[in-house]
């Protein structure tokens, strides 16, 4: 272990942090991370200024790079979210390959470049389902380095996360294992852990949030981006009708887009709202927008605000979305790994580091 009593991390694919947060509460020095797109780069750095960020396309990445922001050339944690956006639900009914896939062996080939202590690995479900041939080649090459893997599929609901996602988690040991971290909350308050976070506990108090329209006759963007969209009189109609927790079909036919009526069966989330006393759905990049999944506030005929958003993927209140485009900062919130969660698998890492070094 590094001299200074503190793991050295790296986080690739760190986008706008919210996995360095993590890594930083279970007591990680993060000391190098990765990320090419430019918006969520800046939210990265101005959060996280003493990390040193690669702005860059990580195939031009080199291991040395890496264990030069080490100081005696060994890493303990290697981290990171490889986009896998072709095997996720959204997209498994178009059946086409997506480019970003194939980013997962460009975070295998830094493994063997870097041989780090540890390993940790966060990607969708569907990476252990369409994407098999891929994991399985990733896993099988990791043990013939010397690694031994955990692999599971966690919601992050049963870590303290006030929001419904299921995600697949990877863990290395070089020469041991790694244990996956214990549940601390349960749905149904099993085994005496403690209940589900809720939409309720988490956002209740927040003030209400600036129209985007309102929001740019002031300081733009705001500090605390609690904005949310102009929304259209003929959704707040349907926001009015829609049940929370239901699907668009609680919505009077008349009221419903076009596409939404007579057969249409497609997904049953969108203009519906949370429920107040239950985790939110999954947070994504289309988080403040209706026709876009269940994101209607429980009471408010409004969606949720961004920084509601972030609250729901446990970013700190005071972290700071450092761009000014609507659509940019809710795809760095709903790309991220909540916060809590990714806390909770880097301390699994941790508590093994602690014990092998």
């Amino acid at each position: 272990m590094s001299n200074n009593n503190h793991p050295k991390a790296i986080d690739l694919f760190c986008g706008g942090g919210g996995l360095t947060v993590g890594l930083k509460k279970a007591g990680f020095d993060v000391v190098g991370a990765v990320e090419i797109e430019p918006h969520a780069a800046s939210t990265y750095r101005v959060n996280h200024p003493k990390t040193k960020l690669f702005i860059q396309d990580i195939k031009h990445l080199r291991g040395n790079d890496l264990l030069a922001l080490t100081e005696n050339g060994t890493l303990d944690l290697l981290a990171g979210c490889p986009p896998c956006q072709g095997f996720t639900s959204l997209t498994a009914k178009y059946h086409r390959e997506d480019p970003r896939n194939v980013l997962l062996f460009e975070m295998l080939r830094l493994i063997t470049e870097v041989m780090p202590k540890t390993v940790m690995m966060e990607n969708v479900p569907g990476l252990a389902g369409r994407g098999k041939p891929l994991l399985d080649k990733m896993l099988l090459e990791l043990e013939q380095l010397g690694y031994n893997t955990t692999l599971a599929i966690l919601q992050v609901a049963d870590y303290g996360v006030p929001q419904f996602r299921r995600r697949l988690v990877l863990l290395a040991g070089l020469r041991f294992s790694i244990s996956l971290p214990n549940p601390t909350h349960s749905r149904n308050e099993e085994n005496g852990l403690l209940p589900w976070k809720t939409v309720r506990d988490t956002i209740f108090e927040m003030e209400e949030p600036l129209s985007l329209s309102e929001a740019k006759k002031q300081a733009f963007p705001p500090a605390s981006w609690n904005v949310v969209r102009d929304i259209h009189t003929v959704n707040k109609s349907r926001l009015r009708a829609a049940k929370a927790g239901k699907s668009w079909k609680t919505i009077p036919e008349y009221l419903r887009p076009n596409c939404h009526q007579g057969d249409y069966s497609g997904f049953p989330n969108v203009y519906g709202r949370m429920i107040w006393d239950d985790v939110s759905p999954t947070i994504t990049g289309g988080c403040t927008t209706l026709s876009r999944g269940r994101f209607g506030h429980p009471q408010k005929n409004r969606t949720i605000s961004v920084r509601e958003a972030a609250k729901l993927q446990t970013f700190p209140d005071n972290y700071i979305f450092d761009t000014p485009f609507m659509d940019r900062v809710c795809n760095i919130i709903g790309n991220a790994l909540p916060c809590t969660f990714a806390e909770a698998v880097a301390k699994a890492c941790m508590n093994e580091l602690n014990c092998n070094f």
